[in-house]
């Protein structure tokens, strides 16, 4: 059963703790730095549907003054935002951004936390095999001593690409906006997903996919200032995944383009303006150049035994959601 960040005794088992001794840091001050959070998302948001109203994870301190970096869908549209501390203390967040192309969200805690920030670091030294340690708040008591499998690049359904991302076994049950930390006790990643690979015995082996931390610096500023990070990419709202060498619609977001242009859930998309699409990667790359949301984005569809062509108006995925409220 996946465990409740609502659970104030709930711990991970001891075998699998990080300890003291096993790295070159302080530990525990490094851990202190990750706070648990809980978001309330209005009922007509336009992500409550997918992802609720209320959504629970972590963040990072990374600067004194109250900054606090997580992983973006937690916070999306956010009314409210409350950060716990190991301690147990609860201090109210404001949403400062959210960047589409990363994930990354950041918040400002609108009292002192009275925890240390981590420095944010990169995972460029990271080797495959190398331990680090994937934290949720909570202390020692909800870290876990972790291992880099492999970095590599990761579509996900919702027209997201990271051209890297990380993958740590174990798997941590509280992975959302978890901090990963690095051999020197630096955030080197966000948690964003728990997934599965085929282990050699054919077992699936669940793992967690984290957003690398040397993504933030370039689009700090823009971030802490609730300016956009780059130019908005063409939306399709289509749900995608691989299946085979094909890419397949599995559906669309409620009133976005897709389901607009009647897109059903099945359709194989071979085509985008008549380039052959065989992947995810490559059928994101050649909708963003497309060029900027608005322009029509030509899809060559298969439904069952027919073959057809459609044009889908695109739209800035951001301006559907919920302004920010400022405190």
């Amino acid at each position: 059963m996946a465990a409740d960040p609502r659970d104030q005794d709930w711990a991970l088992p001891e075998r699998v703790r990080p300890r003291p001794g096993d790295f070159g840091f302080d530990l525990d001050q490094a851990l202190s730095s990750v706070v648990s959070l809980t978001a309330q998302i209005p009922e007509d948001a336009f992500t409550a549907g997918m992802l609720g109203t209320e959504r629970m994870g972590n963040g990072v301190l990374i600067r004194e003054d109250g900054i606090v970096l997580t992983i973006g869908y937690l916070v999306t549209e956010a009314e409210e935002v409350t950060l716990g501390t190991a301690e147990g203390r609860s201090v109210a967040g404001h949403v400062l951004g959210y960047d589409q192309a990363t994930g990354f969200g950041l918040l400002q805690a609108l009292e002192p936390l009275d925890i240390p920030a981590v420095r944010v670091g990169s995972s460029k030294g990271l080797r495959a095999g190398e331990d680090v340690v994937m934290a949720a708040g909570g202390g020692r008591g909800r870290a876990m001593r972790s291992r880099l499998q492999l970095r590599q690049e990761f579509a996900g359904y919702w027209e997201y690409l990271l051209d890297e991302a990380l993958f740590t076994a174990p798997a941590h049950p509280l992975w959302s906006g978890a901090a990963l930390l690095g051999p020197t006790g630096d955030l080197v990643g966000i948690g964003s997903l728990s997934l599965e690979q085929a282990g050699e015995d054919g077992q699936a082996v669940p793992l967690n996919m984290s957003v690398p931390a040397e993504l933030l610096p370039p689009i700090f500023e823009d971030l802490l200032r609730g300016r956009p990070t780059g130019p908005p990419r063409p939306w399709l709202g289509i749900l995608a995944q691989e299946i085979g060498t094909a890419v397949v619609a599995v559906g669309t977001a409620p009133g976005g383009p897709s389901s607009r242009a009647e897109i059903r859930q099945g359709d194989i998309i071979l085509a985008i303006n008549d380039e052959p699409v065989s992947d995810l990667p490559g059928f994101y790359r050649r909708l963003w150049a497309l060029g900027t949301p608005g322009v029509d984005v030509p899809l060559t569809l298969q439904r069952g035994s027919d073959v057809f062509d459609v044009e889908v108006r695109s739209a800035d995925r951001a301006q559907l959601l919920r302004k920010r409220r400022y405190h």
